[in-house]
């Protein structure tokens, strides 16, 4: 009897987590599924709010508006740029930062008041001022390099990283690898690196992800329309869609009136595509690096 009441009652309980589940996941997918279909739809329908579930009057439009700027490849030329070199140099230092601050006290005297020094910056910095002026006294306002060097460490990421690094490489593999002759460099690149290939996939995808949707260095020390990244040109796009002159032809101000709510939609798949094709090529080191940081020491 109560064999049976248990198993109804585990019955009851899985499809009350189905249902929940059911119901995040269209809470999740819906405004996705929403971005996408508008952008298709015919503006005068997106205006008045009546595209609900499937796209209304197809029209490419907003696309054609996007794509014909010719500032949209040299934007997608300096994301893929800014991307790869920002990527590869932050990856490079977290993995070589966050290996020292693993290694036992006797190996690197002072390494938890260099951990205090990081995570200081986590909740300080000298404000935007003094950060804008450091940066034009270094020379590199208006530069490729400043959307590279500027933040191309993440205290968190290298928090997880030290993470993986202090649990994964016991010190008695350093102990028997010195006892064999090997100096700490050969050790680092022979045996560590070869085994830290899950976290140094995970540092990857998020440095990339973040780089891709920078936009705010951009903003303070670029001036220069041909080093905006995609994120910056998309910008502009959509202020001049929403931007009203009196000079201008009002044929013209009443159809970029009305494609300026689609625009937005369209602008947003364009600049997404990339990072979701790339997704589920990644997912399951997305995965293991949640289950890597959920523990930080």
């Amino acid at each position: 009897m109560f064999e049976k009441r248990s198993c109804v009652q585990d019955k009851i309980f899985d499809v009350v987590v189905f249902i929940l589940l059911l119901l995040i996941f269209f809470i999740v997918a819906y405004p996705l599924y929403f971005v996408l279909i508008a952008s298709i739809s015919d503006p005068n329908y997106v205006n008045r709010g009546e595209v609900f579930l499937l796209p209304k009057g197809f029209s490419p439009r907003a696309y054609a508006l996007v794509v014909r700027d010719p500032r949209i490849l040299t934007g997608y030329g300096n994301t893929i740029f800014y991307t790869f070199f920002g990527t590869l140099l932050s990856v490079v230092v977290t993995v070589c930062a966050a290996f020292p601050l693993s290694r036992p006290k006797k190996e690197l005297y002072g390494h938890r008041t260099l951990t205090w020094f990081f995570l200081f910056t986590m909740y300080f910095s000298g404000g935007l001022v003094p950060t804008y002026m450091q940066v034009k006294n270094l020379g590199l306002v208006n530069t490729r390099a400043v959307m590279i060097l500027l933040g191309s460490v993440s205290v968190w990421n290298l928090i997880v990283c030290r993470t993986f690094f202090k649990n994964t490489i016991p010190n008695e593999l350093w102990e028997a690898a010195s006892v064999d002759g090997c100096n700490v460099f050969r050790f680092f690149w022979s045996i560590v690196l070869p085994n830290a290939k899950a976290i140094i996939a995970i540092m990857t995808l998020y440095y990339a992800v973040a780089q891709w949707n920078e936009y705010f260095r951009a903003l303070i020390y670029l001036s220069k329309s041909s080093l905006y990244p995609l994120q910056m040109i998309l910008r502009d796009l959509l202020l001049a869609a929403q931007a009203l002159t009196i000079d201008a032809d009002p044929s013209l101000i009443i159809e970029m009136t009305k494609q300026a709510e689609s625009m937005k939609y369209a602008i947003i798949v364009v600049s997404s595509v990339p990072v979701l094709a790339l997704y589920p090529f990644v997912q399951k080191y997305f995965v293991k690096g949640v289950m890597v940081g959920s523990v930080k020491g």
